[in-house]
């Protein structure tokens, strides 16, 4: 059996069990791994109202090539060295200037050979902050990141985390990294996870359909929650994902929505206003810390670092 196929397998075994179950998976060797810790929405909004800092401080947005790109690349990996994890940053170009994707690798664990990605994109549109697009997605990431290595985490599958360069200017960055990995490193990767918009102001709740598997684990935590989820199609082929899965890598993520309108369905089933967009603010100078609603952030934070622990366990 394949590395890929054998993560596909562990997962789906995985999110077929109880929520009690969930919590307490057994290990081939008779070990017990705990369950995800909760992930502080507070901690995630403190990391969006530096990138916010960021970008007020630099022109008003965090774009490609610009200085507030830069600084919100230090921001994070000064976070990630601290932590103790390993990290690098990986240089492009594209339109004659030089563009940067973070890596951040856990150096604890990882014996299978396998590796488990979650990424998000870091750039904003030259149009404003990029607030929920994509800081949440980017906040994310490293608030589990950070509770990773606050757990010490000795996850069997390797973790490594990524923060991607201009995905606005057409998924450069993570078109870059997948384009350089050797066809051995390639095979490795059994799932990449992709968090692009997920605090939406107006939100829904969408889990990406690329691999039934990865689709499973989200799907049950959601459903375990008593929140309903849709299929995200509003985003297909249009961030990162798109480069791994064309790239034969199993993918899987989450979206809260960006200028579709919300049905009168999905109203009644997610709360907030029909006939407006997830997002009103989307690619626009308004995608501000006030262009976030906090308990899709929080929701989807969690679900992001149960994913991360069931995965690599």
């Amino acid at each position: 059996m394949t590395p890929k196929n054998r993560l596909r397998s562990a997962a789906v075994a995985a999110a077929a069990c109880t929520v009690l179950t969930t919590a307490l998976l057994g290990t081939a060797d008779g070990a017990q791994s705990a369950a995800a810790p909760d992930i502080s929405v507070e901690q995630v909004k403190t990391h969006l109202g530096e990138l916010q800092s960021i970008a007020e401080a630099n022109g008003g947005n965090r774009a490609h090539g610009r200085p507030g790109y830069q600084a919100s690349i230090e921001y994070i990996r000064a976070k990630l060295d601290a932590a103790g994890f390993t990290t690098a940053v990986q240089e492009f170009e594209h339109n004659g200037t030089t563009g940067y994707n973070l890596i951040a690798d856990w150096p604890a664990g990882g014996g299978s050979g396998e590796a488990v990605m979650a990424g998000a994109h870091l750039d904003s549109t030259t149009s404003g902050p990029g607030i929920n697009d994509n800081g949440t997605g980017s906040a994310g990431i490293l608030e589990v990141a950070l509770a990773v290595a606050e757990a010490d985490l000795q996850p069997t599958q390797h973790l490594r985390f990524a923060w991607w360069g201009a995905e606005e200017l057409g998924l450069v960055g993570s078109g870059h990294y997948v384009d350089e990995l050797p066809a051995d490193q390639r095979s490795q990767i059994g799932a990449y996870l992709n968090f692009d918009m997920i605090g939406s102001p107006n939100p829904g709740y969408f889990v990406y359909d690329d691999d039934p598997a990865l689709e499973k684990v989200f799907k049950d935590w959601f459903t375990a929650k008593d929140i309903g989820t849709e299929i995200e199609t509003e985003g297909d082929g249009r961030s990162d994902h798109a480069n791994f899965k064309a790239a034969d890598i199993p993918v899987g993520g989450l979206f809260t929505g960006a200028s579709r309108e919300k049905t009168a369905a999905q109203a009644e089933m997610w709360g907030g206003q029909a006939g407006e967009p997830f997002d009103p603010c989307y690619h626009s100078a308004c995608d501000t810390t006030s262009n976030v609603d906090d308990t899709a952030l929080d929701h989807n934070s969690d679900a992001i670092a149960h994913a991360v622990w069931e995965l690599s366990s």
